[in-house]
């Protein structure tokens, strides 16, 4: 067995025990399934009864024959005989026309008739059951399945994401997940009903001629090597599949975010085009699976035809010549045949149907097992408050190992109550460094302190409930203004909500928007201008009142009005706390107690702003005269 096969098995076992909650309800499946399948096999032999009864009419007549004499007489005939097979249709004819056999040949044909409607009802009933019950599971392992993996999404840390399209995350959670199911769905519906299904109207065959039973089971060695062929195929079409359909959502993703930036370079017919390349590679890869995949049902059809005249031929003999087979157990005996080729059509199908979802479940589970690098220690220590200083300590970082350093060897002391600047070219790493204090990323070499205690000491979320974070780009959600406010802090009251918004300088637009405080701002807050974004953010870290503060002014990109008023909501902001930010204005410079200048990776000047304009030669002084001059009036 090669490592691909050994792989997709240990896979499709790992999708069957994430059903293992449910076995309560999977045993309800079994039992529906069963009485399923006896109620099909029961509602199909009663032709045979129906026949006998209809076509001795005339026999009868003629013969001063009571109908339900010749009939006894008839299956005591049949009964004859040794063996298992013919026991059981021993047993099963005589309880069945125990209760058939009247002297009104109309009394035996409403009794047969009702036993029909009674077969069909309970297959029915039953049938639907599984249905509904198996729903339940299946619903259930997509919910769970999504459940686990955002919850281990949100678990890792931004250096996955970093490393991974956001469409491609999306398509794993959304569409592989949803294929999956295809393959619980054949696993205990498929694999259950069907070969039961088979196996009851085989035992009914067999019991009327075990001749023409297995002159019809000829074609299954052929069916089987055409599926298994068939499969393996299959499998890696599949996983192709899926790969593509995320290409595709992460290009629809970025295209849509981008609309204006495409419709102002005209590029509507170069994304036009690449998007019409993605779809017709998708629309290649969908004909050659469903060509893979339908090609198998049809064969093995054919295979069951020529199986089913070879059956007519040989029964039709043995009616018409022998004498060996009356008439209507030759047609009872091609009903049965018939019912049984659909299941077989359905378990030609079952393999590919594994195969597809085996390799959906190979990308979801890359998700999961992707490791959790931001480790909580066992003995964690909860940050309760900061009381002293934040040391970076000979700090090193880069996201993946032999890559080029991020940030190296930076040493520096923040003390409590200070505001530190960064400042440096783009590309320096002032927002990875930034990013190492709430844990987004853990260091590589070195280490930060807190209150003189190692951060991978702490527990991340009592330290992360002591830092308010600012971006540059502000982060909301689609959902109303209060709630982006309070987020993370749900039980806030209104009036809380209301005093953060108005240090923020956001109380008046938002008082002026058509439902205050519950306006919908939309996908990433697009219905409000930056300026009114920015300040939405800030309103948030006030409510958060965080005695540590990482911000990143975002001021640059803001007509001036609103530049003045999210300054102000800064400055609001930084009041009475421990802040380190990355500067774009000069008020923010001259009035922190210490400047950290940054260049690939590593500190070049620490010192006031006062200190560092002296040294012309310093790359501070030229980001000064680059940068900064243009808000010397301030």
């Amino acid at each position: 067995m090669d490592s691909i096969t050994i792989n997709r098995s240990k896979t499709y076992i790992r999708i069957l025990k994430y059903l293992r909650s449910y076995w309560k309800y999977l045993i309800g499946v079994f039992i529906a399934t069963i009485f399923f399948t006896i109620f099909s096999g029961l509602s199909i032999y009663l032709t045979i009864p129906l026949l006998e009864t209809l076509f001795q009419t005339e026999l009868t007549a003629e013969q001063n024959i009571p109908p339900t004499a010749e009939l006894s007489q008839r299956l005591e005939a049949q009964a004859k005989g040794g063996g298992f097979l013919s026991g059981l249709k021993k047993e099963l004819s005589n309880t069945l026309y125990s209760f058939i056999n009247t002297p009104s040949k109309r009394e035996s044909l409403f009794r047969i008739c009702v036993l029909i409607i009674l077969a069909f009802f309970f297959k029915g009933f039953f049938g639907y059951l599984q249905s509904y019950l198996m729903a339940f599971v299946e619903q259930g392992f997509i919910r769970d399945l999504r459940n686990e993996t955002f919850a281990h999404l949100n678990k890792l840390s931004l250096k996955y994401f970093t490393n991974e399209r956001i469409g491609n995350l999306i398509s794993r959670i959304t569409n592989d997940i949803t294929m999956i199911n295809t393959g619980i769905s054949a696993s205990f519906v498929t694999l259950i009903k069907d070969p039961l299904l088979v196996i009851i109207f085989l035992l009914l065959a067999l019991a009327i001629s075990w001749q023409l039973t297995l002159l019809s089971l000829v074609v299954m060695p052929f069916s089987l090597a055409v599926i298994s062929w068939l499969g393996v195929k299959l499998y890696k079409q599949s996983y192709t599949l899926q790969a593509k359909m995320a290409d595709l959502t992460s290009f629809l993703q970025e295209r849509i975010y981008g609309t204006k930036i495409v419709k102002a370079f005209n590029m509507e017919s170069k994304e036009d085009e690449n998007f019409f390349t993605l779809t017709n590679h998708f629309f290649k890869i969908i004909l050659k699976i469903t060509r893979i995949r339908n090609i198998a049902p049809p064969v093995t059809e054919f295979l069951s035809i020529i199986a089913g005249v070879l059956i007519i031929w040989y029964g039709g003999i043995q009616v018409l010549e022998t004498h060996t087979l009356k008439a209507s157990e030759f047609l009872g005996f091609l009903f049965i045949i018939f019912q049984i080729m659909p299941p077989i059509k359905e378990l030609s199908n079952v393999a590919n149907r594994i195969q597809e979802s085996t390799a959906a479940a190979s990308r979801v589970f890359e998700i999961i097992d992707e490791p959790i690098t931001i480790k909580i220690k066992p003995n964690a220590i909860p940050f309760t408050d900061f009381k002293d200083s934040i040391v970076f300590k000979d700090v090193s970082f880069h996201y993946e190992p032999n890559h080029k350093y991020i940030l190296k060897n930076i040493n520096f002391r923040v003390l409590k109550g200070e505001i530190v600047a960064l400042v440096g070219p783009s590309g320096a790493g002032k927002t990875t460094l930034v990013d190492l204090i709430p844990r987004f990323y853990d260091v590589t070499e070195g280490a930060i302190y807190i209150n003189g205690i190692d951060l991978r000491d702490y527990n991340i979320k009592s330290l992360r409930d002591h830092i308010g974070i600012v971006t540059q780009e502000p982060i909301l959600f689609n959902d109303t203004i209060r709630n982006n406010i309070s987020y993370g802090f749900e039980n806030s009251s209104f009036e809380d909500v209301v005093n953060a918004a108005r240090a923020a300088n956001a109380h008046d637009f938002i008082t002026e928007l058509p439902y205050g405080y519950d306006t919908v701002i939309g996908e990433r807050g697009l219905k409000l201008s930056g300026g009114q974004r920015q300040r939405i953010s800030i309103a948030r870290a006030l409510l958060k009142n965080p005695p540590i503060m990482i911000l990143d002014e975002a001021t640059s990109a803001l007509d001036s009005e609103s530049e003045i008023l999210v300054q102000k909501a800064i400055e609001k902001l930084m009041e009475n706390r421990t802040t380190i930010v990355i500067a774009h204005r000069l008020s923010t410079v001259r009035n922190a107690d210490k400047v950290i200048v940054l260049d690939e990776g590593q500190i070049v000047q620490i010192g006031t702003h006062s200190e560092l304009i002296q040294n012309t030669a310093g790359l501070y002084y030229r980001l000064y005269t680059l940068q900064f001059k243009n808000h010397e009036v301030e």
